[in-house]
């Protein structure tokens, strides 16, 4: 099968290793990225492109006779660049434009779930600052606050401080590029969940729950990044909670879709709290979600591309069974410095083959690229994901960190806590 994965991070490459993986097992594939990474490039043929233009990619899939064409992050879904793919014929994993607003808005996404009957977050949609002040006040602390429109996992803030919640509404509200409203919504307590549901516009198939750690230090401090880790499964999750999410969230929201007749096909994704009140939406992607993709597809025994061409076909009703290991999977995110406010680039990434020698480690690139010389050199945030396998949480931790700490990056940043209180059986559900 030839395969074209759109993006350049490590939700992309984190795919292109699974597909590759088949191919190293006997499947047939040919595997190309665009524009993808230097870590990508070694797993499958680079093209450079912007992943955004609908025209060129769909032009690219053309030249390479593409079986499958994989959209992964956000930006190019939400600019319709699957609409784009399909109507020049070729299979796309991902929805098209109207269906991603289920992401690119969140008041969109409100609106979809108060038609479904799904359980979320009460919310205010606000187009000014009194109507940002009167709902903050509504709600009580913790505050918080959504940017409307795509922020790369970093559109939202949590906070006690009520004058830094109207301080994010109005930088919000005034951003020339922005959606003109925000939504001020009331606050869940309880541990967050993160559950992909794969989608052909009528059938969902759930994929393993994972965790994921928003903030930039240990213990939840500091501000909101694209995300410092995850981990998968999760010891501590209520028996039947992927039953209950997909019969109470999943399915409605794909329902009312059709119904409004904008089929979402790829993957919604479900960001949940579970609250003393019972399962509750945070929010919804519409792809894989990184890092916590990183742990899950480490664990799916099933050929990843099997699942990714029934989704695109509508076949998904016919697939069998996932399949997963039962090893515990954790991915430890490595930051340059500076992250989340600002990201040094330019600085030498070393020691990512003595991380690799370790049993169950691979090694994803995020925001890497080769320097004049050919030097692997950070170029981003994020930079690297590090993916360990173990026998359980505690050992897939340790190997994660003893990789981690092979692989030199100056100034970089990790966090050290990530499945801490879950491998020690310290995480709970509110009663």
């Amino acid at each position: 099968m030839k395969i074209l994965v759109v993006g350049p991070g490590a939700r992309e490459h984190a795919i292109v290793h699974a597909l590759a993986a088949e191919a190293a097992s006997g499947e047939a594939h040919e595997i190309h990225a665009a524009p993808g990474n230097p870590g990508i490039g070694a797993e499958a043929t680079l093209h450079p492109l912007d992943a955004e233009d609908g025209s060129a990619v769909a032009e690219l899939a053309r030249e390479i006779g593409a079986d499958l064409v994989v959209v992964g992050p956000e930006a190019p879904l939400v600019a319709g660049v699957g609409d784009a793919v399909r109507e020049a014929g070729f299979p796309v994993f991902g929805p098209g434009g109207e269906a991603a607003r289920l992401e690119g808005s969140k008041a969109f996404a409100k609106d979809v779930m108060a038609a479904a009957g799904v359980p979320t977050a009460m919310a205010h949609v606000c187009t000014d600052m009194d109507e940002v002040a009167a709902a903050l006040d509504a709600f009580g602390a913790p505050h918080v606050v959504k940017d409307d429109g795509l922020a790369a996992g970093k559109g939202v803030v949590v906070t006690d401080d009520r004058d830094a919640a109207l301080e994010h509404a109005r930088a919000a509200l005034d951003a020339p590029d922005g959606a003109g409203q925000v939504v001020v919504e009331e606050y869940l307590d309880g541990p967050e969940v993160s559950l992909f549901c794969v989608c052909d516009g009528t059938t969902v198939v759930p994929l393993a729950p994972a965790q994921d750690f928003k903030r930039i230090f240990d213990g939840d401090e500091g501000p909101n990044t694209g995300g410092m880790g995850a981990y998968s499964p999760l010891p501590w999750a209520p028996p039947g909670l992927v039953d209950e999410v997909v019969a109470r969230v999943a399915q409605p929201t794909v329902d009312e879709m059709a119904r409004r007749g904008t089929p979402f096909s790829g993957v919604l994704y479900c960001g949940l709290a579970l609250t003393s009140r019972g399962v509750r939406v945070v929010e919804f992607n519409a792809r894989f979600g990184d890092p916590e993709t990183q742990s899950v597809l480490a664990r799916l025994v099933t050929p990843l591309s099997r699942v990714l061409l029934a989704a695109a076909q509508g076949e998904l009703a016919e697939l069998e069974p996932l399949h997963w290991r039962e090893e515990a999977a954790v991915t430890v995110v490595v930051a340059s410095a500076g992250y989340p406010a600002s990201a040094r680039k330019g600085d030498p990434i070393t020691g990512i083959e003595a991380a690799e020698a370790l049993n169950g480690v691979h090694v994803l690139h995020a925001g890497t690229a080769l320097s004049d010389d050919g030097a692997l050199v950070a170029a981003g945030g994020r930079v690297l994901s590090v993916v360990a396998l173990g026998a359980g949480l505690t050992a897939a931790r340790e190997r994660a960190y003893e990789a981690v700490g092979k692989i030199s990056l100056a100034g970089s940043q990790h966090r050290t806590d990530i499945a801490a209180k879950a491998a020690a059986g310290t995480l709970t559900v509110p009663a």
